[in-house]
């Protein structure tokens, strides 16, 4: 029987905390908030899209990807859903996400507080640890005006992203004195914030290519929802981007997110421009991107591509056309920043992961040291991927310190 203590009653901690009351064990969490779980209410905008049935290893981000590939894995995948039927959760996919099947992230939350209280964990809220040491094989763990003592410990307290949620990168400062490497943590699953700013475009939302160049080099591209904005450009394919975008920025690269906003069209752009446009020949520029572009997109197109409005397609030099086609399929929007940790729904980097066994989350560094979710360098793109790592990982960790884990492996 070992005492262990789950700092950060997120989604990692708290299943970390379930399979760690194995063995007779007693286990405590202590969560800074009033309540376990605080962010999880907020994924799927309170719908809760806690896994993707699409696990490719493509939807992560890491400087030990290959690492990635073995913590994604489909046993551990498995792992997670048979772990949630065992607890009485129904849930239900729709367009690759698992969901619970109320749509209540409320549901998820309770339920695993539920369990955790049926199997004896001690859930302590509002206890903020500011210091952790370790003495022999003791750890000691500063809360408040008291030091507890734990013989296992679980660093959970996630990242810098939405503060509001607790998560202060408290854990990294924490994972330093124990010698760890940390991948400085930039901004991800963020707006961008463009060079240039488009305010006539404010708030159009569009389907589109977006293609990221960095150093002018093709990175990589993204296909959905775009939302135009003020200050530059949001929505889940610009999110899904901005891992990359953040990381270039913070290692001063050039980054430039060029727009194809007629993805619709599959064949060359300048023939199917120019069999379009022929149907209509009293129309002008402007009443020929009526058509096919929001309203508000067309003098910025046309802008950029030195055109006027009045003009008629007919008219144009093949290199007017080209410079209109050129800005319809590749309008480029070159990014100056991200927006702030406090918007961003993850970070891009964490706890090295070459220093943590990716069967069991323990350190490699300290022993009975484990470290799980946020915290690590291992996020994911949108659609629930990120609670996937804070399952595993947990599940993970908690396994082993409950002995579950199978040593023989």
């Amino acid at each position: 029987m070992d005492k262990v203590i789950i700092v950060g009653g997120g989604a990692s901690g708290i299943v970390a905390a379930l399979f760690s009351k194995r063995s007779n064990n007693e286990v405590i969490i202590l969560e800074r908030n009033s309540v376990c779980l605080k962010k999880l209410l907020l994924t799927g905008n309170g719908r809760c899209n806690f896994m993707n049935e699409n696990y490719s290893i493509q939807n992560y981000h890491s400087q030990n990807i290959d690492i990635v590939d073995n913590i994604i894995s489909s046993s551990n995948i498995d792992m997670v859903l048979n772990f949630f039927q065992d607890i009485g959760l129904v849930f239900k996919t729709k367009n690759g996400c698992y969901y619970p099947y109320s749509n209540q992230a409320k549901m998820i939350q309770k339920l695993l507080i539920d369990e955790a209280t049926l199997r004896g964990v001690q859930i302590k809220c509002n206890s903020f640890v500011t210091d952790i040491a370790k003495k022999g094989d003791t750890f000691l763990v500063t809360c408040g005006d008291k030091i507890l003592e734990c013989q296992k410990l679980v660093i959970a307290t996630g990242s810098f992203a939405y503060p509001k949620t607790g998560s202060d990168g408290m854990g990294y400062e924490f994972l330093k004195k124990f010698h760890h490497t940390i991948v400085d943590a930039v901004p991800a699953l963020v707006p961008l914030i463009s060079k240039k700013k488009y305010k006539v475009w404010d708030g159009v939302r569009c389907e589109a290519e977006l293609k990221l160049f960095e150093d002018n080099i093709y990175k990589k591209s993204e296909f959905g929802e775009v939302q135009l904005t003020s200050y530059g450009l949001s929505g889940i394919c610009t999110f899904n981007l901005s891992h990359d975008v953040s990381r270039g920025l913070y290692d001063g690269k050039r980054e430039v997110i060029k727009i194809n906003f007629v993805p619709f069209i599959k064949t060359l752009i300048t023939p199917w421009m120019h069999n379009y446009c022929i149907k209509f020949p009293t129309r002008t520029l402007e009443k020929i991107l009526e058509g096919f572009l929001n309203y508000k997109i067309i003098p910025i197109i046309l802008k950029h591509a030195k055109l006027s409005k009045d003009l008629y397609y007919m008219d144009l030099t093949n290199e007017e056309k080209l410079r209109l086609c050129k800005a319809l399929s590749s309008f480029p929007v070159e990014i100056e920043s991200t927006k702030s940790f406090d918007v961003s729904q993850v970070c891009n980097g964490g706890v090295l992961l070459k220093e943590i066994d990716c069967h069991t989350m323990e350190s490699l560094k300290v022993k009975n040291l484990f470290i799980t979710g946020e915290l690590l360098d291992m996020n994911g793109d949108c659609g629930g991927y990120n609670l996937t790592t804070c399952w595993i990982s947990g599940i993970l960790a908690g396994k082993c310190i409950g002995d579950y884990y199978d040593q023989s492996k």
